[in-house]
């Protein structure tokens, strides 16, 4: 059973750590999602490359955009490998992926540049690709219709979630890879593992985890207890991450 981290840098180090396990258990599409608002993308970037080393001077990193891109050359300074922008199209994809480059690694790109995304995806072919803190899949942006469903279906779909952390008020969402997806709870300032899955449970399977038993009052009449706000403050479980 995996154990929620103690710290933001743990988190991040075990992200890494578990994409490298996946990629040589010969997965090439995978995502690390680190679901803090707080959090900025850049900072974990640089700390999610300061483990994941294995490639050296053959991974190729992309930010959504320009400007991102030139920050981090600027901030990191002299960093073992490539740094470009996705492009969205400005530079053919034939010139972004390139014969020696071994992975790629994705830094926050959104639905804006999905379909860019998958143009390099497609050109990377086996080599391992990881998406870090993306927002690929936005209801807003790619729809539901027969066109978001077929991104979904050839492209989206086809991504491992390795590594997920997520608060919800006082609940966690957490999958690490190989491991089942898990819900824990905030009791008494510590998470207690309540339910181990498959696959990713929807907000409402979560609470139906969490409150479909206290849904019907007892036999006494008292009133079933207030059910909290699944998308209230991550305040709690931020402290964690402090020590």
């Amino acid at each position: 059973m995996s154990e929620l981290p103690k710290s933001l840098e743990e988190a991040i180090a075990a992200s890494a750590a578990v994409a490298e396990a996946a990629i040589a258990d010969g997965y090439s599409r995978l995502q690390v999602e680190l679901v803090i608002p707080e959090l900025k993308p850049m900072r974990v970037a640089e700390l999610f490359l300061a483990d994941f080393t294995q490639f050296g001077s053959q991974l190729k990193i992309f930010f959504p955009d320009a400007g991102a891109a030139a920050l981090a050359r600027r901030d990191w300074g002299d960093v073992p490998f490539k740094i470009r922008d996705i492009g969205t199209g400005r530079v053919p994809t034939e010139m972004q992926i390139e014969p020696e480059d071994e992975a790629f690694l994705f830094i926050a790109p959104s639905a804006v540049e999905v379909n860019q995304v998958e143009k390099l995806c497609v050109t990377a072919g086996e080599r391992p690709v990881v998406m870090l803190n993306p927002t690929l899949e936005d209801l807003l942006m790619i729809g539901v219709g027969y066109a978001g469903r077929q991104l979904r279906d050839r492209f989206l779909n086809n991504i491992e979630s390795c590594y997920y952390l997520r608060t919800l008020d006082d609940v966690a969402l957490f999958r690490c890879y190989p491991t089942l997806w898990q819900v824990w709870r905030e009791t008494n300032d510590d998470y207690k593992l309540i339910a181990e899955l498959p696959r990713k449970p929807s907000t409402e399977e979560i609470e139906q985890i969490l409150f479909g038993s206290a849904q019907t009052a007892d036999a006494t009449n008292s009133p079933a207890p207030k059910k909290p706000s699944i998308f209230a403050s991550m305040q709690r479980f931020l402290r964690t991450f402090s020590g």
